[in-house]
């Protein structure tokens, strides 16, 4: 059987992995460029077993990278979320731990140059034309990707990455509060929904019957609760303006519940079809700024300043994450700045991974 091979760099990146594309390397066609991910990951085996995928949404991930033709950005990021069971891709939602890889391989693949000390990078999010700056440490030719910085879900340590989120508010819907309000009620149940770097859903643990200090794996066995929330996660995107959600993985669904470990608030976040094992970058900024909206379903669970920055601690299943959110909050209403939050990658692998020629051809 022949094959096509295409260059990348796997990378872990925060509390995701997967392999990083430039963009000239991968078919220019989307339902071709879908097909070649699909391939490359083995979506639809539970085990990715004739791919590189690892049998979990955070291992399914792609970065695609190229030079920015934004007035703004350096670099251009096209995320997709393969599946793990289906043979689809998703090209809707972006993903902030992969983007923590992003300035990194931008690098290893050449489109931008190493400075001494540390690189800055400003990354344009493809899917959401969210603007990122990124700062990595290199040492004016190559990343340096030891350190000291721990993150919650990855062992060991690893140099940091200093991502600032800018113009993240209403990135995917237009909108801040996309149905209008801070608070809406849905199958009896009130909820925020809320676009702050990624929609979502935005629920009390105890309006479920849940504590929300369960476990991911005690959420994932949770059947009723899955179905409830799926439902309920239908009907607000419908509210959002973000018509049929059954086949994407936005709005995303996040749990909050008073914080037990010093943190500000407890947090559950899904994927939606399956509970993240520690918390998504987009996902934590969209929570942050709930936990600090007037009106939403957060607004007794702490006193809020007027005025930020403020640095919000969102405990998760395997530890806590930090997010430095800069607002204001004028009569009552709530104005989102930027968000800045650390996290780390490393480089795991680099050279060429395979698809079937019958996929696809190079130049065809």
């Amino acid at each position: 059987m022949s094959q096509t091979q295409i260059p990348y760099v796997f990378m872990r990146g925060g509390t995701s992995r997967g392999p990083y594309f430039h963009r000239a390397d991968l078919p220019e066609n989307k339902s071709d460029l879908a097909n070649v991910l699909i391939n490359v990951i083995g979506a639809g085996h539970a085990l990715n077993i004739d791919g590189i995928g690892g049998g979990n949404p955070v291992t399914t991930k792609v970065a695609i990278l190229s030079k920015s033709s934004d007035a703004w950005a350096e670099i251009d990021y096209l995320f997709a979320q393969v599946s793990v069971e289906e043979r689809s891709v998703d090209f809707k939602p972006t993903c902030g731990n992969i983007l923590s890889g992003v300035a990194a391989a931008a690098i290893e693949m050449g489109l931008y140059t190493a400075q001494k000390g540390q690189t800055k990078i400003k990354i344009r999010s493809v899917n959401t034309e969210a603007r990122i700056s990124s700062v990595i440490m290199t040492d004016g030719k190559n990343v340096i990707y030891d350190g000291d910085t721990e993150i919650d879900g990855v062992p060991g340590t690893a140099s940091p990455v200093t991502l600032n989120f800018k113009d993240v508010a209403g990135s995917s819907t237009g909108t801040f509060l996309p149905t209008g309000y801070a608070k809406d009620e849905i199958d009896g149940i009130s909820v925020t929904c809320m676009d702050v770097a990624m929609p979502m859903v935005i629920a009390r643990a105890d309006s479920f019957g849940l504590t929300g200090y369960e476990t991911s794996e005690a959420l994932d066995s949770n059947k009723v609760f899955f179905k409830r929330m799926e439902a309920l996660r239908l009907k607000a995107g419908l509210l959002m303006g973000m018509g049929n959600v059954q086949m994407s993985v936005t709005p995303k669904f996040g749990l909050i519940a008073p914080a037990i470990n010093g943190g500000t608030v407890a947090t559950r976040y899904f994927m939606p079809w399956s509970t993240h094992p520690t918390m998504a970058v987009t996902g934590s900024q969209c929570i942050a700024s709930c936990i600090l909206t007037p009106g939403s379903i957060a607004q007794d669970m702490i006193k809020v300043p007027k005025n930020g920055p403020l640095t919000v601690t969102l405990e998760h299943p395997m530890g806590s994450m930090d997010v430095i959110i800069d607002y204001s909050i004028k009569d009552g209403k709530f104005y989102h700045s930027s968000a800045g939050i650390i996290r780390s990658c490393r480089k795991l692998a680099k050279g060429n991974v395979f698809v079937p020629a019958d996929v696809w051809r190079k130049g065809t």
